[in-house]
C-alpha cells in the first residue's frame, strides 16, 4: 500500500504562480490556520492542495525556512522514492547525451531537471553531489544507491560544504559514499584537458556552466596576449593557450587555484606561455595597469557579485569597477569578455554597467557575441533563477 502524505493548505490565488510551473513554496504562502507549518518536520514529504482543497501537487517541506517547500511533481500520486528519483535522473541523462559525447557535464541541475536540492556533476567515473535541502538530504542514501546501480561509478562524493545548507538547518561536510577519494580528476574540455580537485576545489571542483562561451573564445585567440581574470584553475585562460594564443595571464586569488593553472598548463603542453598572478583582482589589475600592460583579449568571470536581491546597488557597482579596470588593459580595437553568474543581476543591469564604464573612459564598446550557460545546466521557463550565465563578446575601441 502506497504511502499516505500529510498535506498543507496554500492561502487564496496564492496556487497561481505553482500552477504555472515554479516549484517553489513561499512560507507566507501557506494557510497555517487550515495546516499550521510548525506541525510538519524538516525534510516531510506532503500533498500540496489550493485554497479550495483542490491536490496541485506533491512537495517536501522544511517549516523553518523562507521557502518552505519545492514541488517534485504534480501528480497527486507521485511518491518521493528510488523510482522517482532513478527516472529523474535517467531523464536527466538522457537530456545530456543530445548534445555532450563523453561523459564530462552536469547530470543533475536542481530545479531544471526536476530534483530540486540536488546538483550532480560527472567527471567520467566519479561523481561529486552536493545536496542543499532537507527534504533531498533525507533521501541521501536513496541517491547514492541509485548513483551505484545507475554507473557503478568509482567515486561518489558529498560536496555538502555550502553555505545555503545553513539557511535549511542542515550540517555542513564532506563525505566519500562511494570508493576512494582521488587527489584529483582527469577532464577534457573544448579539446583541453584539466585536473581538477575533487575536494577542497571550488563547489563542485569544475565550473561546466561557461564551456560555450570558452569554445567562442578559442575562435579568437590565435596569436593573440590573453589575461583572465579570476581564473580559477585557467578555464578561459588555458583554453585560449591550446587555441593558440601566444601569451595568457590568469589572475586569481587563490595560490592552490594558480598551482592548478600551473600544472594544468604542463599537461596540455603550453607551460611556455602561460604566467600567473597571485592576488586579489581589483589590485592586481591596478598593477598591471600601472605597469603599461595591454592585452588584446581581457576575460572577466567573477564570482557573483549580487548573491541577493538585497545586494544589487553594491554588486552592480562592483561589475562596473571591474570592467572599468579591464578595459583600462584591453588594446585598442581588441576584445573584452565580460561574464556574470549572478541571477540577480540582469542581461541588461550587466550591460549597462560595462557601457557605464566605457563611457566614462571615453571608450566605444560593441557588443558582438553573447554566450549562454552550456546544455547540462538547462532552463526552466517557469523558474528564473535556473537562468543565471551571462557572458558578453565586446570590441573595445577609442569613442567615436
Amino acid at each position: 500500500m502506497s504511502e499516505n502524505y500529510k498535506s498543507i493548505r496554500l492561502k487564496k490565488n496564492e496556487e497561481r504562480r505553482i500552477k504555472q510551473g515554479h516549484v517553489w513554496i513561499f512560507s507566507n504562502e501557506v494557510d497555517i490556520k487550515e495546516t499550521p507549518l510548525k506541525s510538519f518536520e524538516a525534510g516531510e514529504v506532503v500533498t500540496v492542495e489550493a485554497s479550495n482543497g483542490k491536490v496541485i501537487g506533491v512537495a517536501y517541506i522544511n517549516p523553518n525556512t523562507l521557502i518552505c517547500g519545492r514541488i517534485i511533481s504534480r501528480s497527486a500520486k507521485a511518491r518521493f522514492n528510488q523510482g522517482f528519483i532513478k527516472k529523474r535522473i535517467q531523464a536527466a541523462q538522457t537530456l545530456r547525451e543530445l548534445s555532450f559525447d563523453e561523459p564530462y557535464y552536469r547530470l543533475v541541475f536542481g530545479d531544471a531537471d526536476g530534483l530540486p536540492g540536488l546538483v550532480i556533476d560527472r567527471f567520467g567515473d566519479v561523481f561529486v553531489a552536493q545536496i542543499t535541502t532537507a527534504g533531498m538530504e533525507k533521501m541521501k542514501d536513496v541517491i547514492t544507491t541509485t548513483i551505484e546501480n545507475l554507473y557503478h561509478p568509482r567515486t561518489l562524493i558529498y560536496s555538502n560544504e555550502t553555505s545555503s545548507r545553513k539557511l535549511e538547518g542542515l550540517p555542513m561536510y564532506e563525505e566519500v559514499a562511494i570508493g576512494e577519494l582521488p587527489e584529483e580528476v582527469l577532464i577534457e574540455e573544448n579539446g583541453t584537458k584539466f585536473n581538477i580537485p575533487v575536494s577542497g576545489g571550488q563547489k563542485t571542483g569544475w565550473f561546466y556552466d561557461h564551456r560555450l562561451g570558452r569554445k567562442r573564445l578559442q575562435e579568437m585567440v590565435k596569436g593573440k596576449r590573453v589575461l583572465d581574470v579570476f581564473s580559477y584553475l585557467g578555464g578561459w585562460g588555458l583554453e585560449a593557450a591550446v587555441a593558440g594564443a601566444s601569451e595568457v595571464v590568469c589572475v586569481d586569488s587563490s595560490s592552490s587555484a594558480l598551482d592548478g593553472v600551473d600544472r594544468n598548463a604542463a599537461l596540455n603542453g603550453v607551460a611556455d606561455k602561460v604566467t600567473t598572478y597571485e592576488g586579489n583582482a581589483f589590485d592586481v589589475l591596478k598593477v598591471l595597469i600601472s605597469e603599461g600592460n595591454k592585452y588584446d583579449v581581457v576575460i572577466i568571470d567573477p564570482p557573483a557579485f549580487v548573491k541577493r536581491k538585497k545586494d544589487i546597488r553594491s554588486g552592480s557597482e562592483g561589475y562596473r569597477r571591474i570592467n572599468e579596470l579591464a578595459i583600462r588593459l584591453v588594446e585598442t580595437d581588441g576584445i573584452l569578455v565580460s561574464a556574470s553568474c549572478s541571477h540577480h543581476m540582469s542581461r541588461d543591469a550587466l550591460l549597462n554597467q560595462v557601457q557605464l564604464a566605457a563611457r566614462h573612459l571615453d571608450r566605444t564598446v560593441q557588443l558582438f557575441d553573447q554566450a549562454h550557460q552550456a546544455p547540462d545546466h538547462p532552463v526552466h521557463p517557469a523558474i528564473p533563477e535556473t537562468e543565471y550565465i551571462k557572458t558578453f563578446f565586446f570590441r573595445v575601441s577609442k569613442a567615436w
